[in-house]
């Protein structure tokens, strides 16, 4: 009898070792990338961050941040050439885990309105639009608005 081992993505807290991929990655799937400093401060701070690697690459990302009662997903990241194959999917139920474990009673985050195939992964995943933030990213036309969502747990 001979054990298979399935060939499954890696999940794993992030390290500063592993900001130069991320930073790899990061300007190439956001016009207005998070800084380096955004996630060493987010690591520094003790924010849930991990890394999701396959095949020998860095496919996803993300940091989450605990709040009284609630957690808040900053940043969900899957690099350009893994997108739309459940990485980000994924990455996301590992974190709605997190919260759960936490004892939160929701899940918030914000998204661009453009980003139709971010919207549409949440509201599979049962996240609502609970409000709307005004101008909160900037964008090539100035600014662009954050839809604030949100998922009971």
């Amino acid at each position: 009898m001979s054990t298979v081992v399935a060939n499954v993505p890696v999940l794993r807290p992030m390290r500063e070792t592993d900001l130069d991929r991320v930073m790899e990655v990061e300007p190439l799937i956001y016009e207005h990338p998070w800084t380096r400093v955004n996630f060493e401060d987010s690591i520094k701070a003790g924010y849930s961050c991990w890394v999701m690697e396959w095949e020998g690459g860095l496919v996803a990302y993300g940091v989450l941040m605990m709040g009284v009662g609630e957690v808040h997903l900053l940043n969900l990241s899957v690099a350009q050439d893994w997108q739309r194959q459940g990485f980000g999917r994924a990455l996301l139920h590992h974190f709605i885990r997190i919260a759960r474990d936490w004892a939160a009673t929701q899940v918030l985050l914000e998204v661009r309105p453009s980003n139709v195939g971010a919207r549409a992964l949440y509201g599979e995943q049962g996240f609502t639009i609970i409000n709307v933030r005004r101008n909160y990213y900037p964008s090539v036309a100035g600014r662009e608005d954050a839809l604030i969502m949100g998922l009971a747990l």
